[in-house]
């Protein structure tokens, strides 16, 4: 084991397999030379030369296209958009041509595509580098969507997304990228300490469509991926209730045993995105846990979300949920 952050741990992750398998090609802006805007990709360029990882000019939608085709014709493209905010000029390719090739084709051709981006807010970034567009993914048969949350899982799942025969959407919290950030905007955070940081350094995998257990209890479920994982455990020990914490991890396909074994035994849920409410994941999490868990639930289903507004430069801070806001939840589930 090594301590990593998250940047080091996805680092290590692209390097491992590109060392165990020549058919990955990394591209996408400024990841060759520069190493990518938030250093993802520093230093692979040198290691493994510029015919395996270069930058793509500022065309989404293109280099899109060209990864599908690396990945019909036996490459294992990996792709990074440089803030989740821009993928949508790729949206057509990664919707409409990689997510159905293999049930167009009858199987006859894969499209085994990772597609990397930063999401989420946080970061000062305001209305076009701060969104988290992973629901729209999540409406797309034959696409796997993965939200990682600390340098653990990050290498783990990007490992498994890049093995993938099918394309993968995965979504790096960049507000975590070097420390687990709580809710307290003033906090700079790190991961030196945190057991989440000690991360293999060989090859590491976590199969895709596995929840995590972050912590155990008996009076809720608390169910959240990426940044709001942390700042739902913040909620957890702020308002003292014993609770099941469930990182989701991978939304596609989401772990539906480890969720309702957990629903089943609280008979509480409260499910917490950054995302705007209407129509986001936490909806579908909640349609799915009634339709399997009705009879033992005690309380409504409480989802705490970001805002049904464009995302705010000014105010980020309280359009994100908080530890207040999502202890308030918890507590409100024990009134009934």
């Amino acid at each position: 084991m090594t301590e990593m952050n998250m940047i080091q741990a996805l680092n290590s992750a692209l390097d491992e397999r590109m060392n165990a398998d020549e058919d990955i090609v990394v591209f996408g802006e400024d990841v060759g030379f520069f190493g990518g805007v938030f250093r993802v990709t520093d230093g692979l360029q040198k290691k493994h030369g510029a015919h395996r990882i270069f930058d793509a000019p500022l065309a989404e939608g293109g280099f899109a296209a060209m990864a599908f085709g690396m990945g019909i014709n036996g490459l294992r493209p990996v792709m990074e958009i440089q803030f989740a905010d821009y993928i949508f000029p790729a949206y057509d390719q990664i919707v409409n041509e990689m997510a159905k090739v293999r049930h167009r084709s009858g199987g006859e051709f894969t499209c085994p595509v990772t597609i990397r981006t930063p999401a989420g807010g946080g970061i000062r970034g305001g209305h076009h580098h701060s969104q988290s567009p992973e629901a729209q993914f999540t409406h797309t048969p034959g696409l796997k969507v993965v939200y990682c949350s600390t340098p653990r899982n990050a290498k783990g799942l990007l490992t498994s997304a890049i093995e993938c025969n099918d394309p993968v959407v995965f979504f790096e919290p960049k507000r975590c990228y070097r420390g687990p950030f709580y809710g307290d905007p003033h906090n700079v955070p790190t991961w030196k300490g945190h057991e989440d940081a000690d991360v293999p350094e060989g090859y590491y995998e976590i199969p895709l469509g596995q929840a995590n257990m972050v912590q155990e209890g008996d009076a809720c479920t608390v169910i959240a991926w990426g940044t709001m994982v942390h700042v739902a455990q913040q909620a957890i020990k702020d308002c003292g209730i014993s609770c099941d914490l469930i990182d989701l991890q991978t939304l596609v396909p989401w772990d539906r045993d480890a969720v309702v074994n957990s629903v089943k035994k609280t008979g509480r849920v409260v499910v917490v995105h950054e995302a705007p409410k209407t129509s986001g994941f936490g909806a579908e999490m909640a349609a799915s846990i009634q339709e399997r868990c009705f009879y033992h639930l005690e309380a409504p289903i409480e989802r705490v979300t970001g805002w049904d507004t464009p995302f705010p430069h000014t105010t980020e801070w309280d359009y994100m949920p908080s530890p207040s806001r999502i202890a308030e939840a918890i507590k409100r589930t024990q009134e009934e």
